[in-house]
């Protein structure tokens, strides 16, 4: 199987490499300046095609970026999750990202879970981290969820490094041993 073939099934989502069926939904996310305050949203089409192709880009040089999040009842694309490390990022993340419409269902902890699992099994990460922006409260109710805690401010490469955010995450052995609900 071809790493662009990689799937994750979870109870009510599919995790897969991103398509460009995909693109109509992430750039309703991402051309949002609410929906995607803290992530750089607010952007123009054209910019959020380019932001698009990051992902499956990474995935064929890297072998791993973050996954499509497609619910498996309707086939829509409910956002994205997983890991993430562009060169000179302050460490190992599994990140996330959800459409609107697919907020407070729990998908965001349903996809990092299996993300997370994926990434310390096959990528054999030891530990991972989440930057959030400190003013993201539904992002860090997320990190508690997963069992990750603040470890400090991030810092990032140019041209993000004028960004405030936090840094958030666990290691593999803490992950392990916190209890699956």
């Amino acid at each position: 199987m071809s790493i662009l073939e990689t799937q994750i099934e979870t109870e009510r989502l599919l995790l897969r490499v991103p398509k460009h069926e995909d693109f109509e939904r992430y750039a309703e996310l991402f051309c949002d300046a609410e929906a995607a305050r803290h992530i750089g949203g607010g952007m123009e089409r054209s910019d959020a095609w380019r932001r698009f192709l990051q992902m499956p880009g990474a995935w064929a040089v890297q072998g791993f970026a973050m996954f499509s999040l497609v619910e498996k009842a309707t086939g829509l694309w409910v956002g994205q999750a997983g890991p993430w490390q562009p060169d000179g990022w302050p460490g190992t993340e599994v990140g996330y990202a959800l459409h609107p419409a697919a907020w407070g269902r729990g998908y965001a902890t349903e996809a990092c879970t299996a993300a997370i699992d994926w990434a310390f099994d096959t990528l054999e990460w030891t530990d991972v981290i989440h930057c959030i922006a400190p003013a993201n409260t539904g992002s860090q109710k997320v990190a508690q969820r997963l069992g990750s805690k603040v470890l400090g401010k991030a810092k990032f490469p140019p041209p993000m490094e004028a960004h405030d955010c936090d840094l958030w995450g666990q290691t593999r052995e803490q992950w392990r041993m916190k209890p699956k609900t």
